[in-house]
């Protein structure tokens, strides 16, 4: 005769077994959803490519060399699928958010529906620093190395990701006040602590702007990292208010 409780936990492991496939199956459509987004919205970018790429040339001054035959449609789609990335973006957070929220506490979702327009502020703020007051300033210096020594003559495969690379990293690095304050809200972090932690954070920051500086000046470095211990005094602001 079969023993109730083994029928019992037969029973839980199948239910536990269709959840995980109805589980796998809404993470297949939310991908297929998000690739068909991207494709859509790289058709559009690629429509305007051309007004990019003169955009991004725009602190250099000057045309871009090329010097292998593929090497111009190759930056070309680069930039388009970046493009349509950036453009489908809200699509594929809106994806994610759906995917993950059932599993959500009702004090979790909070956080979601607020932090999103929040992180593409600091995103956008961010942006604005690196392009109009980082990338000139680094471009100027590069561009005006011993220049009765060297000609700059750059290449589009190496500039075009140069200044997409800082545009985004620097972006990126704008959103710690937000990523320390959902921890502070979180009890993973404390005010006290960050404060305890401020000579490891500079440690931290000046080697994040070693990395995300593209020149090896001091000028440059600390043009990247006033900004960042700014954004970590905020933090620890924000982490108080938490």
């Amino acid at each position: 005769m079969t023993n109730p409780s083994s029928l019992d936990e037969r029973a839980e492991r199948l239910a536990a077994q269709m959840t995980l496939l109805e589980h796998l199956e809404e993470l297949r459509d939310r991908l297929v959803k998000s690739a068909i987004a991207v494709g859509i919205t790289t058709i559009i970018s690629a429509i305007f490519t051309p007004q990019i790429l003169e955009l991004l040339i725009n602190p250099y001054g000057k045309q871009l060399q090329i010097i292998s035959p593929t090497e111009g449609i190759t930056v070309y789609f680069r930039v388009a699928l970046t493009g349509g990335l950036i453009l489908a973006m809200p699509i594929l957070v809106y994806q994610f958010l759906m995917f993950i929220l059932p599993g959500l506490e009702e004090s979790e979702k909070q956080y979601i529906f607020w932090g999103v327009p929040a992180a593409t502020l600091l995103f956008l703020i961010g942006v604005a620093f690196a392009w109009f007051i980082l990338i000139p300033t680094a471009i100027d210096f590069l561009s005006g190395f011993l220049p009765e020594i060297f000609s700059t003559e750059w290449r589009s495969n190496e500039y075009i990701p140069f200044v997409s690379s800082l545009v985004f990293w620097i972006g990126l690095a704008f959103e710690t006040p937000l990523i320390i304050f959902i921890m502070s809200k979180l009890k993973l972090v404390t005010p006290q602590f960050l404060v305890k932690q401020w000579r490891f954070a500079v440690v931290i920051i000046a080697i994040a702007a070693a990395m995300i500086t593209p020149t090896p000046d001091p000028f440059n470095m600390a043009l990247v990292m006033l900004p960042l211990f700014g954004l970590y005094a905020f933090s620890i602001l924000l982490s108080y208010l938490a």
